[in-house]
């Protein structure tokens, strides 16, 4: 079955910043500060990261598990996906 995102395209993630590699600096330093400690605690963002599942409310270690891959997804740098997708297209017109 076809996929929108191709799996085996995860372990090109790292390759993004290839192209662009000061851009890529950037990203990462801006990463790097937003969950740095600040106005919040470095432990409440990640609480916030986590998506407030908490073992109080009745989350176990499974569920705060998958809520951290939940959170990764939808965070700004899941958005570079789509560089691996431009990469592919690249690769193909280049042939």
């Amino acid at each position: 079955m076809q996929t929108y995102y191709s799996p085996e395209d995860l372990s090109k993630f790292p390759t993004i910043g290839e192209g662009a590699p000061e851009l890529w600096k950037k990203f990462s330093e801006w990463y790097g500060a937003v969950f740095a400690e600040g106005a919040l605690t470095e432990r409440e963002k990640a609480l916030i990261a986590l998506a407030v599942a908490r073992l109080e409310k009745g989350s176990n270690k499974e569920q705060m598990t998958e809520a951290v891959h939940v959170a990764a997804a939808i965070r700004g740098g899941a958005s570079l996906v789509h560089g691996v997708q431009m990469k592919n297209v690249i690769e193909k017109i280049s042939m």
